[in-house]
């Protein structure tokens, strides 16, 4: 199968090219997004690899669909970004990687509430222009402390289980209960009574409707002051005028985010030579208790080749006419 392989960095390439001698495809790769401007690169293929920012709208599937592009691989587990009934109504497969190591992105999770929390990254730069003084740097214990987490997917479930690890009470919201979480003592409780009661909050859920700017002014009013927040689900989970608000008040004490509702043209690239024109994303980057990564939490040697693997297989197991159990 011809694939055109789009948001392509080096790492994507050396990964797929890797797993690619198992399967055989012909790869071409383009460091370009995909977009209306960019489709007629995948003029002569019959399957389009995309990643996460590339936004795969009505517009863009029918000119895909009108070039004969066939299926659209994700490689990624979220798929909001693609409009699944126009796609479904071109006759367009759409597959995705559902799992590619949850233990990558709880990990990162948990690096940001350390590093808040025991202000790491401030300690670096002082200790290397030669400040060894410890004012500022206070953080607390996590042991005893009450962890809630929204979404206990795969991800959720493996940061409960380092939390609680930690010594931590651990609370978690979702519409399904994960038997690994009851097991390990983890309470399921109101989403509300989550916010009120956790010292910091991690968030796990996809991105729905219903998750939209799921934390908000209305869900900021009711978290523990000073509490921590951590993202590294979606953007848009997170309104993030109220958090710069939360932040100002002092109702949120220490955001962590890996993720950003705007981060399309922004995350992934370098700007350090430009002005950033998201006047939200530069007020947040003037916080000390802020901590930004550029949507690094799958990025992990073991993740890149899980990625690398399953999205190839799905394309595989399409071209072989067979059921792919990741085509949504």
């Amino acid at each position: 199968m011809r694939i055109a392989v789009f948001s392509s960095k080096p790492y994507d390439r050396d990964t797929l090219t890797a797993a690619n001698a198992a399967h055989g495809h012909e790869l071409q790769f383009f460091e370009a997004g995909l977009s209306v401007e960019t489709c007629s690169l995948a003029e002569e293929a019959e399957a389009v690899c995309v990643f996460v920012n590339d936004k795969v709208d009505a517009r863009l599937l029918r000119c895909m669909a009108g070039r004969g592009v066939k299926t659209v691989a994700l490689r990624c587990a979220g798929f909001n970004n693609v409009d699944l009934p126009a796609a479904k109504e071109l006759g367009l497969s759409v597959v995705r990687v559902p799992a590619y190591s949850p233990y990558a992105v709880a990990e990162h999770a948990v690096a940001l509430m350390l590093t808040l929390n025991r202000k790491t990254h401030r300690a670096y730069n002082r200790v290397r222009e030669g400040n060894f003084a410890l004012n500022g740097l206070l953080g607390f214990d996590l042991h005893g402390k009450t962890a809630g987490i929204i979404g206990t997917g795969r991800i959720g479930a493996v940061l409960a289980k380092i939390m609680t690890g930690f010594g931590c009470t651990v609370l978690a919201a979702d519409v399904y209960q994960n038997p690994a979480c009851l097991a390990l003592g983890v309470s399921y409780v109101e989403r509300e009574t989550l916010l009120k009661e956790s010292d910091i909050i991690s968030l796990h859920c996809p991105l729905t409707p219903e998750t939209h700017h799921l934390i908000n002014k209305e869900s900021i009013a009711l978290l523990k002051r000073g509490m921590m927040l951590i993202n590294t689900g979606r953007g848009a989970l997170v309104d993030t005028k109220a958090i710069i608000t939360g932040l100002k008040s002092g109702q949120i004490g220490a955001l962590g985010m890996d993720v950003y509702e705007q981060e399309e043209g922004v995350f992934f690239e370098d700007h350090s030579n430009e002005i950033i024109q998201d006047d939200s994303l530069e007020r947040l980057l003037t916080f000390p208790n802020v901590l930004i990564t550029s949507h690094q939490g799958y990025f992990t040697r073991e993740a890149l080749s899980a990625i690398a693997e399953t999205t190839l297989n799905n394309l595989s197991q399409l071209e072989r006419g067979e059921v792919c159990p990741n085509q949504l």
